[in-house]
C-alpha cells in the first residue's frame, strides 16, 4: 500500500538522470527503504527514451516526484530539483546509485545538532566491477580555506551523492553550474568554500556504483574538464601555482605508465592549447614536483590536526 502522508518533508532527495531506467529504479527503491520517512525524492529526467518514466510510474508512493522534461545536462537538472523542494534540506544521489537504509536519518541528524551547519560531506563504498573500495573522510570540520585547499589539492573523497546542503545556501550561490560538465561537485564545493566551510564525515552511508557511461569515470577529457574549471576558479593559478600543473603531469604520465601514449600525448596538447593552462614540459615537470610536495605537506597538516583518515 502507499504511505500516504501530509506531513511536509524535512530532506529532498534529488536525482537527475538520462537513459539508466534499471539504475534509477533501484537508486529510487533504496530512498523508499529508508529508515527515516518524511523526505520527498523528485527525480529529474533529462530526456530518457529508454522507458523510465514509465518504469517510475509503477512504484505507487506520494514522496516520488517524478519530473520529466528535456534539460540541460544533469547540472540543470538538479538545479530544477533544488526549485522545486519543498524541505529545507537538500541531498543528492545519483541515479546509477544507492543509499543504505540510515543514509537520511543520519544526515538529518547533523544538520539538527549544528544549525549554523550548511554543506555536508559523507563518506562511501566505491564499486567498480567485483571490487569495492572504501572512501571514507576523516571526521572534521574543514573552514572556508581549509575546504579550499583540500578542494585543490584533492585531498577529500567527494562525489556527487556525498553532498547535502540547505536549501537557501544552494540557491545563495547559484546552485551547479551548468556549463561545467565534469568535475561539476568540486566546482560547487569551491562556490561553497568562499562561503561557509563544510563538514566532513566519516560515517558510509551510500554506494558508488561506477557506470560505464559515467562522464567522470573516462580519462578522455580530463585535461579539457580541469581547463574549464580553473577558467571558472582563475584565482587557484595564483594561490596554488604548482597544483594545476601537477594535476595535468600526474595524469599524463600516469597514461603514459599505462601505456595509453595517444591519450598521454592529447592530453598534452590539450594543456598546451588551453588559455587557462598552456604548461610547457619543464613547466609541467616543476609543477608536478612542487605540487606534489605540497600536496604531501597538506596531508600531514590535516593529519595532525583532524587526526588519521580511518582505514
Amino acid at each position: 500500500m502507499p504511505r500516504k502522508t501530509d506531513q511536509a518533508p524535512l530532506i529532498t532527495v534529488i536525482t537527475p538522470t538520462h537513459n539508466r531506467r534499471d539504475q534509477v529504479v533501484r537508486a529510487v527503491e533504496s530512498v523508499l527503504a529508508q529508515n527515516l520517512t518524511r523526505f520527498e525524492h523528485i527525480v529529474v529526467d533529462d530526456g530518457s527514451t529508454d522507458a523510465t518514466a514509465a518504469a517510475l510510474a509503477r512504484i505507487h508512493d506520494p514522496r516520488l516526484i517524478y519530473v520529466g522534461a528535456k534539460w540541460r545536462g544533469a547540472n540543470a537538472a538538479r538545479n530544477a530539483g533544488i526549485e522545486r523542494a519543498r524541505a529545507p534540506i537538500v541531498t543528492f544521489l545519483d541515479s546509477d546509485d544507492v543509499y543504505l537504509p540510515d543514509r537520511l536519518q543520519r544526515t538529518l541528524a547533523r544538520f539538527d545538532e549544528n544549525p549554523s551547519l550548511e554543506v555536508l560531506i559523507s563518506s562511501f563504498v566505491s564499486v567498480k566491477g567485483g571490487r569495492s573500495t572504501k572512501c571514507v573522510n576523516r571526521e572534521a570540520f574543514l573552514t572556508g580555506n581549509s575546504l579550499e585547499r583540500a578542494l585543490v589539492a584533492q585531498a577529500i573523497f567527494i562525489a556527487g551523492s556525498a553532498i547535502t546542503a540547505r536549501r537557501e545556501s544552494l540557491l545563495a550561490i547559484g546552485g551547479y553550474d551548468s556549463d561545467i560538465a565534469r568535475m561539476q561537485d568540486r566546482e560547487l564545493l569551491l562556490r561553497f568554500a568562499r562561503r561557509s566551510g563544510a563538514q566532513l564525515s566519516e560515517d558510509i552511508d551510500w554506494k558508488k556504483y561506477n557506470s560505464e557511461n559515467s562522464i567522470s569515470g573516462q580519462r578522455d577529457g580530463y585535461v579539457e574538464a580541469y581547463a574549464n574549471l580553473i577558467c571558472k576558479h582563475p584565482y587557484i593559478v595564483d594561490r596554488y601555482p604548482d597544483i594545476p600543473p601537477y594535476m595535468i603531469a600526474r595524469q599524463i604520465i600516469a597514461d603514459a605508465m599505462k601505456g595509453r601514449v595517444s591519450q598521454a600525448f592529447a592530453g598534452y596538447l590539450a594543456n598546451r592549447s588551453s588559455k587557462a593552462l598552456g604548461y610547457s614540459l619543464p613547466q609541467l615537470l616543476r609543477g608536478y614536483v612542487g605540487g606534489r610536495r605540497w600536496r604531501r605537506d597538506l596531508y600531514v597538516e590535516f593529519r595532525d590536526k583532524y587526526g588519521a583518515r580511518p582505514a
